[in-house]
């Protein structure tokens, strides 16, 4: 099986982020601005069931495009879910730990990607 481009990944995993009702979904393009991940996905959970249940679906969901998460960390106290699919990282947060890290002021620079479906006629 072909493994999905990164940035096809990374609107996908938002889009299932969103779908399970992940709210506040930003997709960030690092591209250029670090070797740490291509991508950055991050989106709030409101309560640990949901996180663990947008991280099981975010895993599963991978695993039919080719990729499987390296790494998955925070699965237990599900306060910051991390899924690192080396080039796209998906960060879960609960609404506490999402203000407090503040990703998306600490990555102030990277474009963010619109993950939104085009409307069909």
């Amino acid at each position: 099986m072909q493994e999905e481009a990164a940035d096809q990944f990374a609107t996908r995993a938002a889009r299932v982020a969103a779908d399970h009702r992940a709210e506040q979904i930003v997709v960030m393009d690092l591209r250029g601005l670090t070797s740490i991940a291509d991508f950055f996905v991050v989106c709030t959970g409101t309560s640990d069931r949901q996180i663990r249940t947008v991280c099981d679906r975010l895993e599963e969901d991978g695993r039919k495009v080719g990729r499987k998460p390296f790494r998955v960390s925070g699965y237990e106290n599900a306060q910051w879910v991390l899924l690192d699919f080396v080039d796209v990282v998906v960060h879960i947060f609960d609404r506490q730990k999402r203000e407090y890290y503040d990703l998306e002021l600490l990555w102030g620079d990277a474009p963010r990607i619109d993950f939104a479906l085009p409307a069909t006629a």
